[in-house]
């Protein structure tokens, strides 16, 4: 675990410089040129190097190994720093609302050139780069946080090719496009934080990482399982816990009962190679009889 952590925590490093550059270079090119989308464009970018500062200090707490205090380990703290960049992502939004709004009231018009074109389809050119890479280190590591940065930074492409677009418009004489791109990229930003979210939230709130019925099928298979039931995962993608209740024939001595149940768990963690904990409740078959199972 500690390599996963290691691994992530230097690609996270890697990406870190590269998207405050892009995003810098955004935000001055549209200050300088009064191009709100690209402005907006640019603070989307920005959220993408502060997402990659909140990550590092997320990934870093969750490398902490398990303590008295915390049994089951630290890696909840790497969803609480993707929900963080979720709320980032919103704040940034509703400030591009705001600007677009301004914008709407005095009619400034912003000044387009050719330069204004090469910086955006560089910034994109690196956003897709990134989030091709962040997307398969995500999926590798089975890293949470990686696979919503991934999104997060696929949204800066989509805002980007909206402000290429809308640059075209302005440039051919419709300056009122540039406040609605502006607030196209804010949807947008929404739109990644929620997904985010509601990614990140199934994990804090323990919802179940794997079939039910294939891990009573399995269990099963076991010699001596009489029944499994009360069957019950929560966890993360790459580390995912398991809780199920078995029965076996009350003829059994209790270190023969223990046997079967070192097997099951057994059986679990090499059939599921994201399952890194399996607890094994065994029952006498003859306590469950003239009761309803749970399937």
């Amino acid at each position: 675990m500690t390599t996963y952590f290691g691994k992530v925590r230097n690609i996270l490093i890697a990406i870190l410089f590269i998207n405050f550059l892009v995003a810098m270079s955004k935000i001055f090119y549209g200050y300088y040129t009064d191009t709100l989308s690209i402005q907006a464009d640019g603070y989307h970018s920005l959220s993408d190097g502060i997402a990659n500062i909140v990550g590092i200090i997320g990934i870093q707490i969750a490398s902490k190994p398990p303590d008295k205090d915390h049994p089951y380990g630290h890696k909840k703290y790497e969803n609480l720093a993707s929900i963080v960049v979720a709320m980032m992502l919103v704040f940034i939004s509703l400030t591009i609302i705001h600007g677009a709004y301004e914008r709407f009231v005095t009619g400034a018009i912003p000044t387009i050139t050719s330069i204004s074109f090469l910086v955006m389809l560089i910034a994109m050119t690196i956003s897709i780069i990134i989030s091709v890479y962040e997307l398969k280190k995500g999926k590798e590591l089975n890293s949470e946080f990686l696979l919503a940065d991934s999104v997060h930074t696929r949204s800066d492409v989509y805002s980007s090719v909206a402000v290429i677009l809308g640059l075209g418009v302005i440039y051919a004489g419709y300056p009122l496009i540039d406040p609605i791109i502006a607030i196209i990229i804010a949807i947008l930003i929404i739109n990644a934080a929620y997904n985010i979210i509601r990614q990140n939230s199934e994990s804090l709130c323990d919802a179940s990482k794997l079939d039910n019925r294939s891990i009573k099928c399995l269990a099963e298979l076991v010699d001596g399982v009489e029944d499994c039931h009360n069957v019950r995962t929560r966890g993360f993608s790459n580390d995912v816990h398991v809780d199920l209740h078995v029965t076996v024939s009350p003829a059994l001595r209790t270190d023969e009962a223990h046997e079967i149940a070192n097997e099951v768990e057994n059986m679990l963690e090499t059939s599921f190679q994201e399952v890194t904990d399996v607890v094994v409740h065994v029952e006498p078959e003859l306590s469950t009889k003239g009761t309803k199972k749970e399937k």
